[in-house]
């Protein structure tokens, strides 16, 4: 790619690793204090560890509030992590003015929300253009007409020309995210950020952005994070699938495992929301309706699950569970599937729903 910042992506090598992030938001309000006057703050995300791959699709999937948008937005240095460690090609990431605009060399992000995320009053050639400037990748305007030119085109937004002089009221809400997406393409990234990018588009163009999307990332080897409530088409674009509770990610493994064979209660939770005649089992009726995602300032103890898991234990309550191996790269963080809680083993295991295993 013409304009790319460092070396070539090998294929299957990690861009970008997350180790033991967290992330807390203090409140702002004195009625959430306790007796000890003591700031409370809301455990957005705590110690979650993942891999971005050269050429694959890593999708982080949760319903609203679970704190997958805040680690993009962390992941993008938009926001500083509280605690854990971010490496970009094996080093670390330092905060600073410098280091952040190489930092956005190499990784960039796409928003939600094609049409708050560009300026109303410029252009589609402005857009695309100063991203060019900013960066220096181009200097003279020929060269920056011809490498706009080559962004709408990448983007499937043909032909360029009728596209260079609309402003984004102009477009439909899928050329404004191919808009946005071309301006994250603009600095030749290795790694893509979508947070949540075709939630607030029609139904009927959704699967031509997941589409370019897919198109891109292996065609330029990008390493891809795409974040989404919306596990069937998690299932559907991505490689790898994590699934993400109330500020921790409680299962993980390939996209096929994980939506065929969902170890966690969660994971059968959000599948019940998304019927697919293909899978084998179904989640477990008493998890469904099993009440809302707790609050964050002060979130429960142990597994965060446990209030609304009809098979909670006592250790449920009081630990954390680890990440139990289940086979072929997939695992989930659960006590129900074994493991040594504090005290010694569970006398009992009630048996879990996942599809084949029974």
């Amino acid at each position: 790619m013409n304009g790319a910042s460092g070396t070539a992506a090998e294929p299957g090598s990690v861009m970008l690793e997350a180790s033991e992030l967290t992330k807390h938001y203090p409140v702002r309000s004195n009625r959430v204090r306790d007796l000890t006057r003591t700031r409370k703050v809301v455990h957005a995300v705590e110690d979650v560890s993942l891999e971005l791959v050269a050429g694959k699709v890593v999708a982080l999937v949760g319903e609203s509030g679970s704190g997958k948008s805040t680690i993009g937005r962390v992941l993008a240095q938009l926001e500083p992590a509280t605690a854990g460690v971010v490496r970009l090609r094996g080093e670390r990431v330092r905060r600073g003015r410098g280091r952040l605009l190489r930092y956005r060399r190499e990784v960039q992000i796409v928003f939600q929300d094609p049409f708050s995320s560009l300026n109303p009053i410029h252009s589609v050639g402005y857009h695309l253009g100063r991203s060019l400037k900013i960066h220096g990748i181009t200097r003279r305007k020929a060269e920056t007409n011809e490498r706009i030119a080559s962004l709408l085109e990448r983007v499937h937004l043909t032909p360029p020309g009728q596209f260079l002089s609309k402003f984004p009221h102009e477009l439909s809400g899928g050329q404004r995210q191919r808009v946005a997406i071309a301006r994250a393409l603009a600095v030749s990234p290795k790694v893509l950020l979508a947070d949540e990018p075709v939630s607030m588009l029609d139904v009927s163009i959704r699967l031509s952005i997941l589409n370019l999307l897919a198109e891109l990332t292996r065609r330029e080897q990008l390493a891809l994070l795409y974040i989404t409530h919306d596990i069937a088409s998690a299932r559907y674009f991505a490689d790898r699938l994590y699934v993400m509770y109330a500020g921790r990610i409680v299962e993980g493994g390939s996209a096929e495992d994980v939506t065929q064979s969902p170890a966690h209660p969660y994971t059968q939770l959000l599948l019940s929301a998304a019927p697919n005649p293909d899978r084998e089992g179904s989640a477990d009726p008493a998890v469904l309706n099993s009440g809302e995602a707790p609050s964050l300032i002060s979130p429960p103890s142990g597994c965060r699950f446990h209030p609304r898991c009809p098979h909670a234990r006592a250790v449920c309550a009081s630990d954390a569970p680890p990440q139990i191996e289940i086979g072929q790269g997939q695992w989930a963080a659960c006590w129900l599937l074994g493991g040594d809680p504090p005290g010694g083993p569970m006398e009992t295991q009630p048996s879990i729903n996942r599809g084949e295993q029974k």
